[in-house]
């Protein structure tokens, strides 16, 4: 019979290559394994939340590397750029929107790092990030074409969430192995 738990697990465990068995993660490894995906992932709300407060600065740097074109990516960034100059300098405080953007995500960050310290515990972190991935793609779908956001751009930002969700879902699948007990020293053991 097929034990389909194991089955799962070669999926994250590496191959002997002298017998061709499974070699079984202990808790350490799987320990190791879900801090450092959760890791990835505060970083990128970190980097997320921070690149939010510049716009301006990055925009014109952006611009310089693409060019002031007026079709186009180019064409796209100089709109952008003109727009958040004009808007900045008439509204500036508008752009303390961006601002609380970027705490909000810091604020996620700080909250995943009660993943990072007790996995098995805070596995509810990593289902809600998983929801909150899949739904940046709606979100900015629906919110980019009511504010005339180009699809190409609109498909950018949907991949965050797509891009996001792998790492929450791997992290909920090791945390669910940890809570069940599937490691090396439990099977010295039993």
């Amino acid at each position: 019979m097929i034990d389909l738990r194991a089955a799962a697990l070669a999926a994250l465990v590496p191959i002997n290559t002298v017998s061709t068995s499974l070699i079984p993660l202990t808790e350490h490894q799987l320990r190791q394994r879900l801090r450092a995906w959760t890791a990835f992932f505060i970083f990128g709300l970190v980097v997320s939340g921070l690149t939010a407060i510049p716009l301006e600065t990055e925009l014109e740097i952006l611009e310089r590397l693409v060019g002031k074109g007026s079709e186009g990516f180019a064409g796209w960034i100089h709109r952008v750029a003109e727009g958040l100059r004009e808007t900045n300098a008439k509204f500036p405080f508008l752009a303390y929107g961006t601002d609380w953007l970027a705490f909000g995500h810091l604020v996620i960050a700080v909250a995943f790092i009660g993943a990072w310290r007790d996995p098995v515990r805070n596995k509810w972190l990593f289902q809600f990030g998983m929801i909150a991935c899949v739904a940046v793609v709606p979100w900015a779908l629906v919110f980019g074409e009511v504010r005339g956001i180009p699809l190409g751009w609109r498909l950018i930002d949907g991949a965050f969430g797509v891009v996001g969700f792998f790492p929450m879902w791997h992290c909920d699948r090791l945390a669910g192995l940890l809570e069940e007990g599937h490691t090396d020293s439990e099977r010295s053991t039993g």
